[in-house]
């Protein structure tokens, strides 16, 4: 049986708590994130399409951060789009500032038509360094 532990970035463990779920949970050296959205530090959505895969991206660092891992230890990624075909565009850029160098890591985009006021949504499996 491994023991299991969550893990909350700095400053956003009320928001965890207040819907009962953690951040992130570690597992021996693996690491399993909750879907990161583009929420500002109050939970609020930003509306700014750009801006909200941008603070998605900044919100699943500070995850991967608390646990000790970047985003070269993410091994797989899922995303969730509310309009894939005309959101691709705006998401590339930043995903590529991100992930900059081979071996990527899977992913699986998949369309969904509610993200409760979000528009996009990342979840990763990543190998936390030096942990066994």
């Amino acid at each position: 049986m491994s023991n299991r532990k969550a893990i909350f970035p700095a400053n956003r463990h009320a928001l965890y708590e207040a819907h009962g779920y953690s951040a992130a949970v570690r597992s021996g050296d693996l690491l399993f994130v909750s879907g990161q959205v583009g929420s500002r530090n109050d939970g609020s959505p930003e509306q700014n399409f750009a801006k909200q895969v941008e603070l998605a991206f900044q919100n699943l660092e500070a995850v991967l951060t608390a646990a000790g891992a970047s985003f070269d230890d993410i091994i797989d990624v899922t995303t969730f789009h509310t309009d894939p075909e005309t959101q691709f565009e705006t998401i590339m850029p930043v995903k590529n500032r991100y992930f900059t160098a081979p071996p990527h890591p899977t992913w699986t985009a998949v369309g969904v038509n509610w993200l409760a006021d979000f528009d996009f949504e990342i979840k990763v499996i990543a190998r936390i360094p030096g942990q066994a």
